[in-house]
């Protein structure tokens, strides 16, 4: 099924499938590719409009029935940790962060490995090889980076702990995927990846840490509300998070037609994006 609008780039639609997040619910999505000259600039403008990116994909859920995955946001200059959080960035004080370009290598692949298989065994990374995860690393035309936290043990010797996938934006960060040791998991080691990139935004004078998708009722999800000073977006603009008890996935239905959707859409102000 294709959509476009009058200039490129062209969305497209998924097949409904099984939701991951709400049971009997069925999810779709809406995505465009990214690539060009004008990849870096899409990828600002889209995830601005709740777009996420994956790879070398773009999309937003899109789903018949529902609309309860809300494009979240974290306002940098107005968070502050909580006492919990606190205490996160204190138990992992001894993580030293290493930010470079985009580049895999088997210590990372290593790692990715021991997180899948203990994280997510049945998702749909599992049978990711070597040359894929360099691909999902390396081959993206946008700005972005690695982020690296190494522990250095009594004996001296340095370890990679954790690692972050993460697009650089005008206005801030996107966290795209971040994986970790999973034999520090009481050490809340993705709670405190996003919290020091917080500080990295901050440091870098960047507004926000854009972290994805939230869905109430998934508890899976709940982490990303553990954030103050968050911003979700709504029917085309970001707004204060206010309460998250406050919102339930039943209250949000699909109000528009994919054609609508699309045609909503603002696209970078230059030359056509093709």
């Amino acid at each position: 099924m294709l959509h476009s609008l009058p200039i490129a780039p062209r969305f497209y639609v998924t097949a409904p499938q099984t939701c991951p997040y709400l049971e009997g619910r069925r999810e779709r999505k809406l995505f465009t590719s990214l690539h060009g000259a004008h990849a870096a600039k899409l990828n600002n403008v889209l995830s601005k409009q709740g777009f996420r990116r994956s790879q070398n994909v773009l999309y937003r859920p899109s789903c018949p029935t529902c609309a309860a995955c809300i494009s979240t946001r974290v306002v940098v200059n107005d968070f502050v940790p909580s006492k919990s959080q606190r205490r996160i960035m204190k138990r992992n004080a001894d993580l030293e962060r290493c930010a470079a370009s985009p580049w895999a290598t088997e210590e990372q692949y290593a790692l990715f490995r021991d997180y899948i298989e203990c994280r997510h065994p049945e998702g749909g990374m599992t049978d990711m090889d070597i040359f894929e995860f360099a691909s999902m690393v390396e081959d993206i035309p946008v700005d972005n980076q690695v982020t690296e936290y190494v522990a250095t043990g009594p004996d001296g010797k340095r370890r990679l702990t954790a690692v972050c996938l993460t697009d650089i934006h005008d206005d801030g960060l996107s966290m795209v995927y971040s994986f970790f040791d999973p034999a520090r998991l009481r050490d809340s080691l993705g709670t405190y990846v996003i919290l020091d990139h917080i500080s990295l935004a901050r440091e870098a004078g960047l507004k926000y840490i854009y972290l994805g998708y939230w869905v109430p009722g998934s508890k899976k999800m709940d982490y990303k509300v553990r954030f103050n000073a968050m911003e979700i977006y709504r029917n085309g603009r970001w707004k204060s998070l206010g309460k998250p008890s406050s919102h339930c996935a039943a209250q949000f239905t699909p109000t528009t037609s994919v054609e609508e959707q699309v045609a909503g859409i603002r696209l970078p102000d230059s030359r056509p994006v093709l």
